[in-house]
């Protein structure tokens, strides 16, 4: 997660001269990247496979809180970064959709009822207790990269919801299976995203492609950036993966 090097506008400068990639291959560029994306983290598999403990999913879903948390913040970055008004316009729903509003107690609440489904009780995951420092670090990194960097490439960053609603999709297959004991109004979070992440996809990408289709090291640049987003979700897992781990050794010594 080294946003020195993104911020480094010589990075492709040896791609200036080269002709830019179709917007076909462009797209086909970006969307290699799901093998990076962590669906295929260990503990996400583990996740997947119904290995996981009481402790250990409930541990996943008080350290993602805070990512949930931050999404809204994040958003609000690009927005006052922006100038374009259409832009604005269309990025303001993505903060409604976590905030919620009118009848809507948006996302944030939908992780909250997640949370109540798999034992946590709605305190105790507000207070944050229980996220790890790791976690704390990876998501702020984000964060602070939409602040300070151009509200483009902020944009960008946000394209790993290419990839989420196999993961989404994913945890409404097989959790009532896994792990029966999490009450089914919990997964209504992941319901209801399958459908806003395809439209933000939409959105984001359309901006993407013709954005940073203009030239090959803008291509390049793009590229960069949704590597460092994957690289945050990478290490939120590895964070998670330790901490659960950390816990499963101290119960086995007690």
């Amino acid at each position: 997660m080294d946003t020195a090097t993104l911020a480094d506008p010589a990075l492709h400068q040896g791609a200036a001269s080269e002709a830019p990639l179709s917007r076909a291959a462009f797209e086909a560029r970006l969307r290699g990247h799901e093998s990076r994306y962590h669906i295929h983290h260990p503990f996400h598999r583990l996740m997947a496979e119904g290995r996981l403990s009481r402790a250990q999913l409930q541990g996943w879903v008080a350290n993602r809180f805070y990512y949930q948390l931050a999404i809204p913040r994040k958003d609000a970055a690009i927005l006052a970064n922006c100038p374009d008004r259409e832009i604005r316009r269309e990025w303001v729903q993505r903060i409604l959709d976590h905030d919620g509003r009118g009848d809507d107690p948006g996302g944030i609440e939908a992780w909250i009822a997640l949370a109540e489904a798999v034992g946590i009780v709605r305190e105790e995951l507000l207070s944050l207790r229980r996220v790890v420092p790791a976690a704390r670090f990876a998501v702020d990194a984000y964060v602070e990269f939409a602040r300070r960097q151009p509200w483009q490439e902020a944009v960008a960053s946000s394209l790993t919801e290419l990839f989420a609603p196999h993961i989404h999709q994913q945890r409404i297959d097989l959790w009532p299976a896994h792990y029966p004991w999490v009450k089914p109004e919990g997964l209504a979070y992941f319901r209801k995203r399958l459908q806003q992440a395809r439209r933000d996809v939409d959105h984001g990408l359309a901006f993407t492609l013709d954005y940073f289709g203009q030239s090959r090291a803008l291509q390049e640049r793009a590229v960069d950036i949704l590597r460092f987003k994957l690289d945050v979700l990478w290490a939120l897992a590895d964070a998670i993966l330790l901490d659960q781990c950390e816990i499963e050794i101290k119960g086995a010594k007690a």
